[in-house]
């Protein structure tokens, strides 16, 4: 197992550089269609729990966030 001495972990993988290189091999063996499906299952399981005014709210959260610059 390859280790990143960031700091001194005893050699060990820090929770961080694990995730990074867990999502990287994901990314590597997954094409779009992979992200698009996930994407589609987490939207529907979403819509599934919330109405009309809680996606309002959130549009309307995003809207004022993007307006002030905090992307």
């Amino acid at each position: 197992m390859a280790t990143n001495n960031r700091g001194n972990n005893n050699g060990k993988m820090s929770v961080e550089e694990a995730g990074r290189k867990g999502g990287e091999a994901t990314s590597n063996n997954h094409g779009q269609e992979f992200y698009e499906e996930i994407g589609r299952k987490g939207g529907e399981a979403t819509s599934d729990n919330h109405n009309k005014d809680f996606y309002k709210e959130i549009g309307r959260k995003g809207g004022e966030t993007r307006q002030q610059g905090n992307n």
